[in-house]
């Protein structure tokens, strides 16, 4: 029996199928593993799990547990240098190869939301490149044209959403890996804040700068993603527990100026992007030309100073051992970080930061930069006649994005005369994911690029709302409590639950309904008290506060991640005589306790 599955293949409209009884989970694996038998190029995977084994996961499933999985029933693929347990890691090298017996955290944590491994899919070796060239098993090629490269590292994972062989698929990205594949297929590629999602299982690039990021057919989707693969790890010392930073709905956007725009020649790329920033200022967002000399520079020394010496300190004992193991290009690429000395790679650590500054201030004078996600596409050919100069040229608009410390998002916006796709990409703070992905998703929209080989339309705006502002609660107003109505009135969302910074302490105030008090004590140290953080627009929260009656007030908290946002906090007068419920390590638990 012949299978129709919708197109694009995205999340919510899987699971309203299943819902509806018209799709089921084995349906949509089967389905797909004869799309992967079918398609022609073959280098777009390295290991498939047996067709069997995925239909029997998939057929395991309970339709009761929709609900509580938010990715029931969703196949997706794997970076081949990200373990999957009881599969084979190999990193584009075959002599490096592995089998690990435990998945990646963000794999693992994928699976518990109900996610499906089908395989493991094709690199550029060792995560060294942005072409997809660099593998003993194949160059996965374009979607669109055959003769053009994929974009790599992530390339087999970027082909195969695409190609809509898998829904959603995880990439990394150092330097551009997760974005540069996302343009040349047409898709959403979603780069989150360095340590978002802990690196644990993952072979090292370079350790400082790894995201594992993600491939999509929409932002909602690759936000849906995100948050169930996200969190710190302590076996990841770069790890980071999540946040939320908002941006305003109509942002200013950082763009380069006229004289700054290299597209390598390619004037039809040049003017997609001249395009692309009239559809934005059409949503209301305001254009402010930048200085991108210092990003361009921060950019030039990922691969062009000591920084290098990163790669070669992952894989030092390989290489030592096996150099001829590796493809020529990337032996060339990490034997060159044994020219520099550590003296070399302290001067570059000061130049670095002098760069940071410059940049800093460039982008103090926006909320976001929306900039090309790469100036152009090569043919496999001419990549491989000039490697090193052409990934360079790919590189040039996202390698510094990791050494800022910045979240970003690809996205489509067009396609050439010859049927190959451009896209741009929108960069944000960290931790600013959320409302990157919300702009992403109006901009989308709005470009009506399509999405991925069949360039079917997205039109539906389901992405998280890009909160404006921010504000933690810890009392009445907690979700399910007697004042919570006064956020969710005002069009207020939850973010998070989460806690304080160990230096608070609560206490239980003589107020009609009971209220806690919430107060700073420097150099105290508690359990850190439960919270939680609710986003709403800038209107909203000028409401809420205006009505805000004594002993509250608002002032800054800081959460147990490190972020400080406005919260409720006590007047001093109000805590005499007042009884201290730090120890319960919350308002609910205290109330919890009363009986």
């Amino acid at each position: 029996m012949t299978i129709h599955l919708p197109d694009p293949l995205e999340i919510p409209t899987l699971h309203a199928a299943f819902r509806a009884g018209t799709l089921t989970p084995a349906g949509l694996a089967a389905a797909l593993c004869a799309r992967i038998a079918a398609y022609p190029d073959k280098a777009v995977f390295i290991t498939l799990r047996p067709t069997a084994e995925v239909i029997a996961e998939a057929q395991a499933l309970s339709l009761d547990d929709l609900a509580d999985k938010p990715l029931f029933g969703i196949p997706f693929v794997v970076k081949d240098n990200i373990d999957v347990a009881c599969l084979p890691t190999t990193a584009a090298c075959p002599d490096f190869a592995y089998t690990p017996s435990e998945d990646a955290i963000a794999v693992a944590r994928l699976r518990a939301a109900g996610a499906i491994v089908l395989g493991k899919a094709n690199l550029d070796q060792f995560a060294t490149g942005l072409n997809g060239t660099r593998s003993p098993y194949g160059a996965p090629r374009s979607v669109f044209n055959a003769d053009y490269i994929s974009g790599g590292s992530s390339s087999g994972s970027a082909v195969a959403v695409a190609a809509g062989l898998c829904v959603f698929a995880l990439g990394t990205d150092t330097a551009g890996s997760g974005r540069v594949p996302a343009m040349l297929n047409n898709l959403i590629g979603l780069k989150p804040s360095i340590g978002r999602i802990a690196a644990t299982g993952l072979v090292p690039a370079c350790k400082s700068l790894d995201c594992i990021s993600i491939f999509a057919n929409s932002s909602a989707d690759a936000m849906t993603i995100l948050n169930a693969a996200e969190g710190a790890d302590d076996a990841d010392a770069y790890s980071r527990h999540p946040a939320t930073r908002p941006l305003p709905s109509r942002p200013r956007a950082g763009i380069l100026a006229p004289s700054a725009r290299d597209f390598a020649g390619d004037a039809d790329t040049a003017a997609l992007y001249t395009a692309t920033l009239a559809t934005a200022q059409t949503l209301g967002w305001e254009m402010v030309e930048i200085d991108y000399t210092p990003f361009r520079e921060i950019a030039a020394a990922l691969y062009g100073a000591s920084p290098v010496a990163e790669r070669l300190a992952a894989i030092r004992d390989f290489i030592a051992a096996k150099p001829e193991a590796l493809d020529p290009t990337v032996r060339h690429i990490i034997e060159g970080a044994t020219r520099f000395t550590a003296a070399d790679a302290y001067a570059d650590i000061y130049r670095l930061q002098a760069l940071r500054r410059r940049a800093q201030a460039e982008l103090a004078c926006a909320d976001i930069l929306l900039l090309p996600t790469a100036p152009t596409s090569f043919t496999v050919a001419a990549m491989r006649a000039d490697p090193l100069a052409k990934n360079a040229t790919l590189g040039l608009y996202t390698n510094f994005v990791n050494l800022l410390d910045l979240a970003a998002i690809a996205l489509p916006a067009g396609f050439t005369p010859n049927g190959l796709p451009f896209g741009v990409t929108l960069i944000g703070p960290a931790f600013s994911e959320a409302a990157l992905a919300t702009l992403a998703d109006a901009l989308h929209v709005a470009s009506a690029s399509g999405v991925g080989k069949s360039r079917a339309r997205h039109t539906a705006k389901t992405s998280p709302p890009a909160y404006q502002a921010t504000l933690v609660v810890a009392g009445a107003h907690l979700s399910g409590m007697v004042l919570n109505h006064e956020l969710t009135s005002l069009g207020a969302e939850l973010i998070a639950a989460t806690h304080t910074a160990p230096d608070y302490k609560l206490y239980a105030l003589a107020t009609t309904p009971p209220k806690p008090g919430l107060a700073h004590s420097p150099g105290s140290i508690g359990p850190g008290i439960a919270v939680e953080l609710w986003g709403m627009s800038e209107a909203a929260f000028a409401r809420f506060i205006a009505a805000l009656p004594a002993p509250m007030g608002i002032g800054r908290v800081t959460l147990a991640d490190g972020t400080t946002h406005p919260g409720f906090l006590c007047e001093a007068y109000a805590l005499n005589g007042a009884e201290d419920i730090t120890a319960h390590g919350g308002w609910r638990a205290y109330r919890t306790s009363l009986g």
